[in-house]
């Protein structure tokens, strides 16, 4: 590891049964010589707490630990995260064996870090429907509400008869008739979110009070179901676990010719989204826990990164701010599920290919003044609580919150733009030209005033603050926007072969507004309803544009706001930090750009 040029290593995140293999009876020689071994190589390690897989015994003296899925199913033992965050006495299991750990590593001079638990929410293991969820938000929602005529009152019980007369009556939002009340369905969501920080700040209270250490977790690609930024606040550093093949099969909704040209080097921005995403979560640290170095186990299919790949998804990650990037992992294990996962070495400790490229960029680094993001000029707001929202209510099967977050990101990469995701909290925008809330569920009084002071560009929409936070159409009608006369009269979604036609060119897909306004109207629609209406700081979208619509759009915005965008290649990106420009080629053929060609995940930069 030292000689390929790597300076960090994780272990034990999936420890448990060998940590204590029965209850109260503890083995930490074999931890305590790994950790020596690996601290006089001169490698700093970082040590993760096991929570993520609770031994057998621990459900045999908890069978009611496991979470339940929404058909009322165990998710059981067999595997990992076989555990509900509500559940109190698992929780306070993992107190214990975090205790355990810091006391006994806390001061070791060879752990440089820790990680809480492992890719919360991976298998979708956020949401339980077990009998200590339904307990929990029995508690939850008695903490929020006060009373049940205030509970009554914010979510519309009187519909239906769902009118409750204690807390004990309440269920959880599954097993219903028809479709559970959104305004239940989104606290449910709120409290799953909850208990996620819950259980993250019982590790990181016990490890702060022991250790100096920095405190990380390693989030994951596309799981929304708890709010990151609020498990951040406990934590110095957020990371994430970056596998851009998989990814690409398993959690985008791109055609097959997309799949098929990306196939061996994953979507060229989906990376860059989570980030810049994970920047933002982090407070501006952040790393790479685990790094994709050849083909995974669980996607539809698991092709080998292009020649070259490794090196540029390294590079990129550092062009986006990245302190560090690992890889997972090491060696190939010949066992179990993960056995067909590759790592840096076959499973005969022979060299895979990936660890060549690593250790390129870990030589190429050494090179590198320290660099530092740049400020952007565009920010794009992001926000958990919409993305629940609208799963709970999506209106039309092709909605999807994420996606619609993740195209208009997707957009502005193509134009060569760099993007800083901020949470819906942001209360300055002062530093930015353009910014964009698409989907925000409601805006905060906060995020007005933010807007309004700003001297962005500022598009909302499409489906901007159009409920209330108790899940309610509020009046006035949507968007309701500061110094904009706009209001949303009608809302339609549609199939996806029934796409509308913008005039000038482009289409709107999935979901349309039509607007009352009397705001100058920047496009339109072939049958004249307004699409995007405002000409001062605010603008609205009242539908969800296509790529060829969409780019239209922003090319007008970037020039209005004196935005420089750059003709990109297809597949090609540009990533600009305080000191240098990067650029990428994700494509699998050459590419020719500033009068250099580029070969096939190749990746060149040079000094501002």
């Amino acid at each position: 590891m030292a000689a390929a040029g790597l300076s960090w290593v994780r272990i034990g995140e999936f420890a448990w049964s060998r940590l204590e293999p029965k209850e109260g009876a503890y083995d930490f020689d074999w931890l305590d010589r790994a950790i020596e071994t690996l601290g006089n190589a001169g490698l700093k390690v970082i040590l993760g707490t096991p929570t993520a897989t609770p031994p057998r015994w621990m459900l045999d003296k908890y069978p009611d630990m496991i979470a339940l899925d929404d058909h009322g199913h165990p998710r059981g033992f067999g595997s990992r995260r076989h555990y509900c965050f509500s559940h109190a006495e698992y929780l306070e299991e993992c107190r214990r064996i975090t205790m355990k750990l810091v006391k006994r590593y806390g001061s070791n001079a060879h752990i440089a870090a820790w990680q809480t638990d492992n890719e919360y929410g991976c298998h979708d293991t956020v949401l339980s429907f077990s009998g200590a969820a339904r307990s929990g938000f029995r508690d939850w929602l008695a903490q929020r509400y006060q009373s049940t005529d205030a509970l009554n009152r914010a979510w519309g019980n009187v519909f239906w008869s769902m009118e409750y007369d204690t807390f004990d009556q309440i269920g959880l939002p599954n097993l219903t008739v028809t479709e559970p009340n959104p305004a239940h369905a989104l606290d449910f969501r709120r409290f799953s979110s909850d208990q996620v920080v819950r259980f993250n700040r019982a590790q990181t209270d016990i490890l702060r009070e022991h250790s100096d250490a920095p405190l990380i977790h390693n989030y994951m690609g596309r799981v929304t179901e708890f709010d990151h930024f609020d498990v951040g606040q406990d934590l110095d550093i957020a990371s994430w676990d970056s596998y851009p093949l998989g990814f690409l099969e398993d959690r985008m909704e791109d055609g097959d010719p997309h799949k098929c040209a990306y196939a061996q080097q994953g979507d060229p921005d989906f990376q860059a989204f989570h980030h810049d995403l994970y920047r933002a979560v982090g407070g501006g640290r952040w790393w790479i826990m685990e790094q994709q170095p050849g083909p995974v186990n669980w996607a539809p299919v698991n092709p080998a990164p292009l020649p070259g790949m490794c090196r540029l998804w390294a590079w990129e990650a550092f062009a986006h701010g990245a302190e560090t990037v690992c890889y997972f992992r090491w060696r190939q294990a010949p066992i179990a599920q993960e056995q067909m996962h590759a790592g840096l070495l076959r499973p005969d400790s022979a060299a895979a290919p990936a660890l060549a490229e690593a250790t390129q960029v870990a030589e190429e680094i050494q090179g590198m003044p320290e660099v530092a993001t740049a400020q952007s000029h565009v920010a794009l707001i992001f926000d958990y609580t919409s993305d629940w929202a609208w799963t709970v209510q999506p209106q039309g099967r092709g909605f999807s919150y994420f996606r619609l977050v993740f195209e208009i990101y997707r957009g502005l990469r193509k134009l060569g733009l760099d993007v800083d995701i901020l949470p819906a909290t942001a209360a300055d925008l002062s530093d930015y030209k353009l910014v964009f809330a698409p989907g925000l569920f409601a805006l905060s009084a906060d995020l007005k005033t933010a807007l309004s002071r700003s001297n962005a560009i500022a598009v909302i929409g499409p489906r901007s603050n159009s409920k209330t936070k108790d899940f309610a159409i509020p009046t006035p009608l949507p968007p309701d926007l500061p110094g904009l006369d706009a209001t949303v009269s009608y809302v339609e979604t549609f199939r996806a072969d029934m796409a509308r036609p913008v005039e000038g060119g482009g289409h709107v897909l999935h979901w349309f507004e039509t607007l009352e306004t009397t705001a100058p109207t920047t496009f339109k629609m072939t049958d004249d309803r307004p699409l995007l209406v405002g000409d001062a700081g605010i603008r609205y979208l009242a539908g969800w544009p296509d790529e060829t619509a969409l780019a239209r759009m922003l090319d007008e915005l970037c020039l209005t706001c004196d935005l420089q965008t750059t003709d990109l290649p297809e597949g090609v990106r540009i990533r600009r930090t305080e000191s240098h420009k990067f650029v990428f080629n994700y494509a699998a053929e050459p590419r020719e750009f500033d009068g250099v060609e580029l070969a096939p995940a190749d990746v060149r930069w040079t000094r501002l």
